[in-house]
């Protein structure tokens, strides 16, 4: 990716959002800042934003910069206008939505999880490769400068051989036994393992490479929630889900996904040990890389703090000077430009729906043994 260049003609891209939630507010910004950091390939042009009403549709244009408002988001895919539509509305809405976008030929960006069930998730996938359009899904996370440097390290060697991993994602915003019932509690699709566990998956496989095996576990900690109408309803996913890794590599490991550990809000963390060093990383300090290694002195021996700067790019686009620090949309500008460039040829597509289903996979596999109480194969 290139700094920002002026005077060229570009082709213009335009862009159908559905959904102006959390996500749809950061997939925003996420295109605003790309066109201004980076050298995109295309002109942007933030033409049509759907909601579920035409008043909250027109409220979000207003305040996302959209030309256009709609509260029928099969007319924002049946525009033949829109050459890319992103999809942040809720998890059970984003097969029909992408089936029907790469129908019409549209580019498809969908956040996580691509879809409920990994089945839906090929049905996608296989579609969109027939169809010959982009896809990506909101890995973001991975975007971090700090997530390649660790990577390149791991595998240029010089932790020696990996020998385990951990890795974990909590957060505590279902920790209150009174929040409602929502669509995260769903019976098909939803629980901590398959809402945080795939960013921990994810990174694992970015990481140390394919999963060949797993053994997990889940648990159920509110048993139910208010439904709204002075009700409850029962709950029938994970509060909490873990399971043991077997790597392709000979590596072992664990992951955990909970949205009940009170008081984190963002501990998306992972430790990689190998034979002559280190990692450790937290999302709560993203812009540090922990190091360690045994070529060092013993007796300045030690984790060494890596502070992200312009010698991890693209970190030198946003800001020249070095631990002033990236922010969370900075990840989502950094994953929209790696998109972008995938659209155009220039790359391979970076997180695509294949890669979507794959996640989904290892969270079914891991679903099942739960169940079973089993290793499950992955590979």
């Amino acid at each position: 990716m290139e700094p920002k260049s002026l005077g060229n003609e570009k082709p213009k891209l335009r862009v159908g959002l559905i959904g102006t939630g959390f996500m749809g507010k950061t997939h925003s910004f996420g295109f605003a800042a790309a066109e201004r950091v980076f050298d995109l390939p295309f002109e942007l042009e933030l033409h049509t934003v759907a909601d579920r009403t035409e008043e909250l549709a027109g409220a979000a244009a207003r305040t996302l910069g959209f030309k256009n408002a709609t509260g029928d988001w099969r007319r924002l895919v049946g525009d033949p206008d829109i050459d890319l539509v992103d999809i942040t509305a809720p998890n059970a809405f984003h097969r029909e939505m992408a089936l029907a976008a790469i129908a019409a030929g549209k580019h498809v960006y969908c956040e996580k999880p691509l879809a409920p069930r990994a089945a839906e998730a090929a049905e996608m996938a296989n579609a969109a490769v027939a169809a010959g359009v982009r896809t990506q899904v909101g890995f973001n996370y991975l975007c971090n400068p700090m997530m390649a440097l660790a990577r390149d390290l791991i595998v240029t060697g010089e932790l020696g051989e990996i020998r385990s991993y951990r890795g974990i994602h909590a957060e505590d915003y279902m920790g209150d036994a009174e929040s409602p019932f929502t669509f995260r509690l769903d019976k098909v699709g939803g629980g901590a393992l398959a809402d945080l566990g795939s960013h921990a998956l994810a990174t694992a496989e970015f990481l140390l490479g394919p999963i060949e095996r797993v053994l997990g576990d889940e648990v159920t900690v509110i048993n139910s929630r208010p439904d709204g109408k002075d009700g409850r309803t029962a709950v029938e996913v994970d509060d909490i889900g873990r399971a043991f890794l077997r790597f392709a590599s000979g590596a072992t490991g664990s992951i955990e996904a909970s949205w009940v550990a009170t008081g984190r809000k963002m501990q998306h963390n992972f430790e990689v040990y190998g034979s002559r060093g280190a990692l450790a990383f937290s999302q709560e300090r993203f812009n540090e890389l922990q190091f360690y290694t045994t070529a060092e002195a013993g007796r300045v021996r030690g984790f060494r703090r890596i502070q992200a700067g312009p010698d991890h790019p693209p970190y030198g686009l946003f800001c020249v000077a070095p631990g002033h620090q990236l922010g969370f949309n900075d990840l989502k500008a950094i994953e929209v430009a790696l998109f972008l460039e995938a659209i155009a040829g220039i790359r391979a597509e970076p997180f695509s729906f294949r890669s979507g289903q794959r996640i989904q996979e290892l969270v079914e596999a891991i679903h099942t043994s739960a169940t079973g109480g089993r290793w499950v194969s992955t590979a």
